[in-house]
């Protein structure tokens, strides 16, 4: 079949359509903008589309609510479909995340094959040569074997494998910044020894755009790499160079396993252990490109790939711009809660506990509306910094993930963003702000933040504070912490409409 083979839904002559899964997260969220770009139409396949809404290519795309698990939605987004980008992992869901990961690549194969797809495109990791599967971490283990599951069927595949992927916001890339730069003298586990060839985003972009054309006689994995072979030590050191630091005194030792090490990088770095352990683990092995055939259908030319420095330049300089389109947090946190905030006071799903404050500010809306916009990350949240920080800490000591995500954009907020251990479920610009919490609590929480008027026509700040508990304890954790509301969240509301009146008198 070519790509102007006629396919179910699709006329003869009609661009391809591509379903990306996984587009509220890294890869997938900067992969659309690239397939639009080549004249591709695009459909998305997301357990929450709303979360894409406030991107720029939102409106050109098709969305599917539905999840890689669910066989049914699965078979709605593949109707039609001629590549089908399978860019999904349930790597931080539970200890059983590699039944999980075989179970969704089954579906999704067998529903492509159903549908008559053209083309599976997969990313994967890059696997140490001459190991075993069975030796592998249980990250490299489960992405080698959703390969080979696809490459096992029907449907033409393509399994792109990498190792470290550089690029603004990315974990590899958020890791290795926070170490280099708040640890000038590390004692550091023996991984940093090991020699891997990491990947600018922009070339896995390239290669993987590159794929929606490749003959459908090609069936096979293809390792990808960028132009140089490092360990992490000189990794570290070149960011050091490039960021303007004095060069870090790094001491390995034998010690530090790679669990050990996991909790360290949890401890220094944003990328919570749950993310930071299949890291960790993964760096243990030396992982270097056996092959580069993918150059004969994506021709390198110059500057390509990009080497380590100019992959880490273009990152810092993206972090530097506050220009960072996805991170690695763009994706929801598994087992986080998805339920939009329940509609009040008639909901009947049972206690809704309600902390209300409201303030008149001697400012415009929009003063006060920046304000709020502009809420966490650097910026704080107005209140008691110990108190957040307390409480940050206690999550992460809980496995969570902390106050230290920050945020994506220092200004500017959009529905999915992650926003410390809170996460952006609405948006109203100009008027309301609603925060889905996702630190570890037994119940669901909201923050809502809004810029009204009052009937007067005065500005005023309301903000609510709610919790939905679950059981007995999450009874006893509401009333536990409701002594110091007036402190943290009657604080909150008095600073940022401070906030609010000097912004005002500066514009």
């Amino acid at each position: 079949m070519t790509a102007d083979t006629p396919v179910a839904g699709r006329p003869p002559g009609q661009r391809p359509r591509c379903l990306v899964t996984g587009a509220t997260g890294y890869i997938g969220g900067r992969l659309v903008p690239e397939l639009l770009a080549a004249g591709h139409r695009v459909r998305t396949l997301a357990r929450s589309p709303e979360k894409l809404r406030d991107h720029p290519w939102a409106a050109d795309v098709e969305s599917v609510r539905g999840d890689v698990l669910d066989a049914r939605s699965v078979r709605t987004a593949l109707t039609g479909v001629d590549v089908a980008y399978y860019l999904v992992h349930s790597l931080n869901t539970g200890r059983d995340f590699e039944r999980t990961d075989r179970e969704a690549a089954r579906i999704f194969a067998a529903e492509a094959r159903a549908a008559g797809v053209r083309r599976i495109v997969y990313l994967g990791g890059l696997t140490p040569a001459g190991v075993p599967e069975h030796r592998l971490s249980p990250h490299l283990r489960s992405r080698a074997e959703v390969g080979r599951i696809f490459l096992d069927g029907e449907v033409p595949t393509a399994v792109l494998r990498a190792a470290v992927i550089i690029g603004s916001g990315s974990a590899s890339f958020e890791m290795l910044r926070y170490l280099t730069e708040r640890l000038p003298v590390m004692v550091t586990p023996s991984w940093v020894r090991t020699r891997v060839q990491p990947i600018g985003v922009r070339d896995v972009l390239r290669y993987l755009l590159v794929c929606a054309t490749l003959p459908d006689d090609v069936h096979r994995a293809f390792d990808i790499g960028g132009a140089d072979v490092l360990t992490y030590r000189e990794m570290m050191r070149g960011y050091a160079a490039v960021a303007g630091l004095p060069r870090r005194l790094i001491v390995p030792v034998p010690v530090l396993t790679p669990r050990l090490s996991s909790h360290w990088v949890g401890l220094v770095t944003p990328v919570p252990h749950s993310v930071a352990r299949p890291l960790t683990e993964s760096l243990r092995y030396e992982v270097v490109c056996r092959e580069h055939d993918i150059a004969r259908w994506a021709p390198d030319g110059p500057g390509r790939p990009l080497g380590f420095r100019g992959a880490l330049t273009l990152a810092v300089q993206r972090v530097r711009e506050a220009n960072v389109v996805t991170r690695w947090s763009s994706a929801a946190v598994p087992g986080a809660p998805s339920d939009p905030l329940p509609t009040d006071p008639d909901w009947a799903g049972g206690s809704l506990y309600t902390d209300r404050r409201e303030l008149p500010v001697d400012a415009s809306p929009q003063a006060l509306w920046r304000v709020i916009e502009g809420i966490g990350g650097d910026n704080g949240w107005y209140s008691f910094p110990l108190a957040w920080a307390v409480r940050g800490w206690l999550d992460r000591f809980a496995g969570g993930v902390g106050l230290r995500r920050g945020r994506r954009d220092a200004q500017r907020l959009r529905v999915g963003d992650s926003l410390d251990f809170w996460r952006v479920e609405e948006i109203e610009p100009g008027r309301l702000l609603r925060l889905r919490a996702e630190m570890r609590l037994p119940g669901l929480a909201w923050l809502e933040l809004y810029a009204d008027r009052d009937a007067e026509g005065r500005t005023r700040y309301r903000q609510r504070a709610l919790f939905h508990p679950r059981g007995l304890l999450g009874h006893a954790y509401w009333w536990s912490v409701a002594p110091f509301h007036s402190v943290v969240f009657g604080g909150m509301a008095r600073n940022i409409a401070r906030a609010a009146v000097r912004r005002g008198e500066g514009a």
